[in-house]
């Protein structure tokens, strides 16, 4: 197996020189994805017509000459190219001028899997129409509906999504590759057109072309020879602070996907069903149709494997009818991305009823000839129109070996390996090429780690398994699939199987045992591997410590589609989050998202905020509620929080902190709020605004770390219905004992009426219920509905304050407020002095009772004010009869009874916007090194 030493085979040490042809893998590389764009070797030997403009161009591009028939601009420099020529690559459609072809440091589609440094699968979200995007892979504009990574900033054509890489942000240590350090993550292109570079401060954005690099993680943005010039590691930028940093959480991979790692909901996969108009589903990087071919020309249907027979995927190539076999496999491997040489590979035709490929392997080198006559030698029938590319025996092959740890100054090694090669052999002779001679070759194993763009597999091989047997397999079910499969020699190291399942749903108020028993009959789980980890009775949630990845799997695809005594269960993997490694100044913002809130922002904002920070610190509360994210950040020693929803999931995910308080490292996290509702009033107090209008998510962070700390209170209601008695209210819709929690206002009578009335419309029809303008216009309409008639509430109720009876004036709703602000701005205290009452504040202890005459009194409550009853800090409402009664928005009928009001315990701290401006250009990687501010008081 050896000869090592012979030229072209020898080990490639960091400063040595890669293999003639063969890409190498640079060793400053983004964390977790594509190579930062930086020296590399040539495109290798040159094909037949085609132009190599010499060592000095990208890895792997394939340039000609072209001649220009529109505008046309660089994908470099991204200026316009003068001139009637340009150069072209025939793989990847990078177009250059001329002289810019010397500093072409992106590399080429069909080398790029070779420059990822750790590789991470992709999660794509459902397709969707971007504007003024461009795909990754053929760089041309996305103008039919595209997919779009969750976690990335990768835009792909959904017959693009085969040939992208898997350089996705690396979010999570997984046990393989954990670095200590963390570099940039570049991406290229689909920058705004006003972006600046930070070596030189031009503009470096296009919205012409696929140009400029940006990372990820800090958002430095410059053009990719300037990158050059930044150092490697990564700051994460002007939200540091806030990120969640990757080293500081560990998820073992087990059998889950990435989506459902980070709790996205998945799309269904490219290529499934067929994405061509004839079943395809990779028609090519321009999604050209098998149009009627030029005269002289020819179309054929090529296929890279038995995999791509299988699925029917195949690209399209258009050959002159004389083009020999040479010329027609090099227009295939351009196609498919293949870097391979044309030397050890062929094409064969495909018999249209095979489905066994071994029926049309083994033909000699040039089988697939096509003569001047557009025939196959021997054959007397057309030229057929499927071909498949397969790969020639070879009796030996050069195959790169990584290392799998840390800390090691070269990127990969290189071996020959024969017949005689396992994966035994090969480990005992890269083990003294990468220093470790002096350690036990059995502590060590070789491990096959297959790069899909949605999925990377990693093997462990058999120590006894042949080598160039399975490169061949390999090429047998896709001659791609080669460029995308590395092999580590990694420690051989028992990681003990770990997984936290966050099982929601389930009754509550039961014991521990009562919990294990329902999972065991529900799930038949193994007590030898399970266990109940964290027990959240309240809410009727638990958190299992699987210690079987199998097992883990098997319960979470069970329960996640369960109901449990009529109720649907929720199911979730959780990362277990190493709060141990948190920065001394860092304050992660644990981000809760309400899709449904808002219309379609609330869905934007989630992928925004995925891309923006760590997926794993952003939680979909229509999957599971806030208690999964509580959860996972209940260790964090500081921690703050940001809602994006409407006063009601506000006081939603508050509630939800006030039950987990006690089990929290940071029992009193500040909360900002990101409006999306209809009414938002608490969002108006505190500076946020009156609604979300598409303001960019990267500001609403920068102003959530800006944002100054402040009291408010919060109030508990008692709601007691035992004394319902009359025969009239026995049809009431009335509600069982319970504890509400209140944070904005408490309604009885007209306002509760119009938003029950709300409330029921929008539950008939909630596809209506997507514009906060049609919102208000319902409830307008709800209200002209009801001025005529008269409820003559302060005879059907009896107010106590500080257990003194208060006499009621005539009125039709009395509201009990706690923040200057109800019906979407409207200040019903007022701001007229009264040496009766204390001067309201949210953080006083204490609330005002008004009262309002009726539905015009509402509708004028921004002009005029409400009548003032009371001020107070506990309060007893007697029900006469069944009343409406909405509490932050959230109505109901409530039967009769007695309502008790009173202080809810701690203040909560939550965060109101700053008034100055938020810092951005220009300090984009300085360190917000500064406290939280203290909390201070909030005179309304």
């Amino acid at each position: 197996m050896a000869a090592a030493a012979e030229p072209g085979a020898r080990a490639w040490l960091g400063g040595g020189s890669p293999r003639p042809g063969s890409p190498a893998c640079s060793p400053v590389l983004g964390s977790g994805g594509r190579a930062r764009p930086g020296p590399g070797p040539g495109p290798g030997p040159e094909r037949a017509g085609v132009r190599a403009p010499g060592p000095a161009a990208a890895p792997g591009h394939s340039f000609r000459k072209v001649t220009l028939t529109k505008p046309t601009f660089c994908h470099l420099c991204s200026d316009f190219i003068w001139g009637l020529a340009g150069f072209l690559c025939d793989v990847c459609n990078f177009m250059s001028h001329e002289k810019c072809l010397k500093h072409v440091r992106i590399p080429c589609t069909s080398v790029a899997p070779s420059l990822v440094r750790v590789p991470v699968a992709h999660c794509f979200g459902p397709r969707g129409l971007h504007k003024r995007k461009f795909c990754a892979v053929c760089r041309k504009v996305l103008e039919a509906p595209a997919l779009h990574c969750e976690v990335c900033e990768l835009h792909l054509h959904p017959d693009c999504v085969p040939f992208a890489c898997s350089d996705c942000r690396q979010c999570h240590q997984d046990g393989h590759q954990d670095h200590d350090t963390h570099h940039h993550h570049w991406r290229e292109g689909n920058l705004p057109s006003g972006a600046r570079c930070e070596v030189c401060r031009k503009t470096c954005g296009s919205s012409d072309v696929l140009a400029g690099v940006r990372c990820e993680w800090c958002g430095v943005q410059a053009h990719s020879l300037c990158s050059a010039a930044l150092a490697p590691e990564c700051g994460f930028g002007r939200l540091r602070s806030l990120v969640l940093p990757p080293a500081c959480v560990r998820l073992l991979p087990g059998g889950f996907s990435k989506t459902q790692s980070f709790r996205i909901v998945e799309a269904a996969e490219p290529g499934e069903g067929g994405d061509g108009a004839d079943g395809s589903a990779a028609v090519g990087p321009g999604r050209e149709t098998q149009a009627t071919p030029e005269s002289g020309k020819q179309t054929l249907k090529i296929f890279d494997g038995d995999d791509a027979v299988r699925r029917s995927q195949f690209r399209l190539v258009t050959v002159s009818r004389l083009a020999g076999a040479e010329e027609v496999l090099e227009a295939a491997l351009r196609a498919h991305h293949i870097p391979e040489d044309p030397g050890h590979l062929e094409l064969c035709r495909l018999p249209p009823s095979s489905q066994a490929c071994d029926a049309w392997a083994g033909g000699k080198a040039g089988s697939a000839v096509i003569s001047e006559e557009g025939r196959s030698p021997g054959s007397g029938e057309a030229t057929p129109e499927a071909w498949v590319i397969r790969a020639l025996p070879r009796a030996q092959e050069v195959l790169k070996i990584y290392p799998g740890w840390l800390k090691v100054g070269v990127a990969y090694v290189s071996v020959r390996v024969t017949p005689k090669s396992t994966a035994r052999s090969v480990v005992l002779e890269v083990l003294p090429l990468l220093g470790r001679q002096a350690e036990s070759p059995e502590s060590f194993q070789l491990v096959e780690v297959a790069m899909g763009c949605r999925h990377v597999q990693r093997t462990m091989l058999m120590d006894e398994q042949p080598l160039l047997d399975r490169l061949q397999d390999i090429r047998q079910m896709s001659v791609r699939q080669v460029s995308q499969t590395r092999f580590y020699v990694a420690e051989s190291r028992d990681v003990a199987p770990h997984v936290s399942l966050f099982v929601g749903g389930l009754p509550p108020g039961l014991s521990p045992e009562e919990y294990s028993s329902l999972l065991h009959e529900a799930g038949a789980t193994k007590a030898t591997v399970v266990s109940v980890s964290h027990i959240y009775s309240s809410q009727g949630a638990v958190v299992l410590d699987v210690a079987c990845f199998a097992e883990a799997e098997r319960l979470y695809m069970l329960l996640k589609d369960m109901a449990v005594r009529g109720r649907l269960l929720t199911a979730l993997v959780l990362p277990d989050l190493l709060h141990a490694k948190l920065p001394p100044d860092s304050c992660p913002l644990l981000v809760f998202v309400n899709p449904k809130s808002g219309g379609l922002k609330g869905r934007d904002l989630l992928c925004s905020f995925r891309k923006l920070l760590n997926p794993h610190q952003v939680f979909d509360l229509t999957n599971g509620g806030p208690l999964p994210g509580l959860h996972l950040f209940s260790q964090v020693p500081c921690f703050r929080v940001l809602v994006c929803g409407g006063d009601g999931t506000v006081g939603w995910v508050l509630g939800a902190l006030e039950e987990t308080r006690y089990r929290l490292a940071c029992p009193e996290p500040s909360v900002a709020i990101l409006p999306l509702g209809t009414g938002n009033d608490l969002g108006r107090v505190l500076r946020w605004g009156a609604g979300y209008s598409g303001e960019d998510p990267f500001s609403v962070l920068l102003s959530v770390d800006e944002a100054d700390a402040v009291l408010m209170d919060r109030w508990t209601i008692l709601l007691d219905a035992h004394e319902a008695g009359s025969a009239e209210n026995d049809t009431a819709d009335a509600e069982p004992p319970k504890i509400v929690q209140m944070s904005n206002y408490c309604g009885i009578g007209i306002d509760a009426e119009l938003s029950l009335d709300f409330h029921q419309a929008r539950e008939e029809e909630p596809g209506k219920f997507t514009s906060r303008l049609h919102n208000k216009g319902v409830y307008v309409r709800v209200g002209l509905q009801k001025i005529s008639h008269s409820r003559s509430l302060h005879k059907q109720i009896r107010l106590q304050v500080e257990r003194q009876e208060v006499e009621l004036p005539s009125i039709e709703g009395l509201i009990f407020i706690n923040i200057p602000s109800w019906g979407s701005g409207a200040d019903l205290w007022g701001s007229d002095s009264d040496t009766r009452f204390e001067k309201p504040r949210m953080d006083d202890g204490l609330l005002e009772v008004v009262g309002v005459t009726g539905v015009v009194h509402m509708v004028q409550g921004g002009l005029r004010s409400g009548i003032r009853i009371a001020q107070g800090s506990y309060f007893r409402v007697t029900l006469l009869k069944a009343t409406p009664v909405q509490v932050d928005g959230e109505p109901w009928v409530q039967a009769p009874g007695h309502m008790i009001i009173s202080a809810a315990g701690p203040k909560v701290h939550m965060l109101r916007k700053a008034k100055q401006k938020p810092r951005r250009a220009g300090t984009t990687r300085d360190a917000r090194a500064d406290a939280a501010p203290a909390p201070e008081s909030d005179p309304r």
